[in-house]
């Protein structure tokens, strides 16, 4: 007897801009074909919920608070939704059926990882010093 697959949850991140040599009547067709194939989606459990994001922002850190963004264009992060999948290969090939990636949006598809986060763990927030061990890091 099989075992189901356990499904995961999986952030995706628009990130870019619009082509543009592209058409607004192009890329406004590709955005409500977009809205047809989420909400899709979302009514078959495919996905879950998520938002565009506004371009106001503020950037919190302790130097304190600033205006922003500050990335390169090509680094906006236009807006998220999550994914319902049996594996990121999975969660990459739902997302690859996106109709705004014709148009100059690119997707990032990140696991959601339930665990605490902990100092020796190796994510995206370890130093480069860290992860070859033996510097500050170990202290």
């Amino acid at each position: 007897m099989n075992e189901p697959t356990l499904k995961k949850h999986y952030l995706v991140i628009s990130r870019g801009q619009w082509d543009e040599g592209a058409s607004k009547h192009d890329v406004q067709a590709a955005i409500d074909r977009f809205y047809t194939w989420y909400e899709h989606n979302l009514a078959s459990g495919r996905m879950l919920r998520g938002s565009r994001l506004h371009a106001e922002t503020k950037v919190v850190s302790r130097q304190g608070v600033v205006d922003g963004p500050f990335t390169e264009s090509k680094e906006l992060v236009g807006g998220y939704w999550f994914i319902v999948a049996g594996s990121l290969d999975e969660a990459a090939a739902l997302a690859a059926q996106n109709p705004c990636l014709a148009y100059g949006l690119a997707l990032e598809i990140r696991p959601l990882d339930d665990a605490k986060a902990r100092a020796g763990d190796i994510m995206s927030e370890t130093p480069e010093g860290w992860r070859s061990g033996g510097l500050a890091g170990d202290r």
